[in-house]
């Protein structure tokens, strides 16, 4: 019967194989709460260590920068995508990560090429001290072409019911504080692809960089909690905005509450180099670059103005410090 699936697509013993390899690699990130390791049919967490927990869930991809990753033959930093993109979501909310999990959709299964990824998935899951609790790896020939992959990540934090964040804290004067990303990070790369393409621009050439484009692109999103949660103590943050999809000008407001802007000032950090070649080559004006990508700040603290200097203290940011970028407004939308 598996020669019969394997002539449709579908490679058990493929399967398998990377069954084996994924146990080794789950067993590099895990917590004391983790009842049993990756292999049943579900992953048992025990929560425990909080007096009224609140559970803060969220999944995300990593999108078509994995093609990029698949050209350069870099698959290695997509895992830190896919943990990052969903991690810094959660710790929006004042949360803790928990436990992971992740999806990985082939066309072909090449055990060897998923444990890669799967590899980075743990080693982030690890620095920011979540347990990769499981996951699932789909070979679907009739859905994914030879050669494709997708992956998907969601995860469960915690956080104390009255260290909540909710958007709603925020009050006009409250300052804007920008920790720095580590590039273009996760999201606006069907526009970075498209501006290589038109532009003939080369991903093994350095452009002027300090680093192949390829490899400038492909530097991981940075995972924000190990920096921000312990500055989260004394309660002078009152909002957090992770810059995703949207950009700086559909992001900020999640934050705010109804009645509040961000007023910014662009010259208060710097766009990431490889981003200002590829928005200068493609001519793309900067305030519709700000509704697409992060411009070089990944996350944006919003924090009562007597604790800015302890916060900037406690909080450090990928790629440079971090700084005041602006401050909540009255009124609606951001002011760039």
């Amino acid at each position: 019967m598996s020669d019969a699936y394997r002539a449709s697509g579908v490679d058990l013993d493929a399967k398998e194989r990377l069954v084996g390899l994924l146990k080794a690699v789950g067993a590099k990130a895990t917590r004391d709460e983790v009842m049993d390791g990756i292999g049943g049919f579900g992953g048992l967490f025990r929560l425990q260590g909080y007096r009224d927990p609140v559970l803060v869930a969220g999944a995300d991809g990593v999108g078509t920068k994995l093609l990029v990753a698949q050209e350069v033959g870099r698959m290695d930093g997509v895992g830190q995508d896919v943990v990052a993109m969903v991690a810094n979501d959660v710790l929006c909310q004042g949360a803790e990560m928990l436990f992971f999990l992740d999806y990985v959709g082939v066309g072909r299964l090449i055990p060897e090429e998923v444990a890669t990824v799967v590899s980075g998935v743990a080693r982030a899951c690890s620095e920011i001290g979540a347990a990769l609790l499981g996951g699932e790896t789909a070979e679907l020939p009739d859905l994914f072409p030879t050669g494709a992959l997708d992956l998907v990540g969601f995860g469960v934090g915690a956080v104390e019911r009255d260290r909540v964040l909710r958007g709603s804290d925020a009050v006009p004067g409250d300052i804007l504080i920008g920790l720095p990303s580590d590039g273009v990070h996760s999201n606006g790369f069907s526009l970075v692809r498209r501006i290589l393409r038109e532009q003939g621009l080369s991903l093994a050439q350095r452009h002027g960089l300090d680093a192949p484009l390829g490899e400038a692109l492909l530097r991981p999103t940075h995972l924000y909690g190990p920096e921000v949660l312990p500055a989260l103590q004394g309660g002078a943050v009152r909002g957090i905005s992770h810059i995703t999809g949207g950009g700086i000008v559909g992001n900020l407001p999640r934050m705010l509450p109804e009645g509040c802007g961000a007023r910014l000032d662009r010259t208060a950090w710097a766009v990431p180099p490889e981003l200002a070649l590829l928005l200068e080559v493609g001519s793309i004006e900067p305030d519709q670059a700000a509704r697409i990508f992060n411009m070089g700040l990944g996350l944006v603290l919003a924090v009562q103005p007597a604790a800015v200097d302890k916060t900037l203290a406690a909080v450090r940011g990928a790629g440079g410090k971090p700084r005041v970028v602006g401050e909540v407004v009255r009124g609606e939308g951001v002011q760039l």
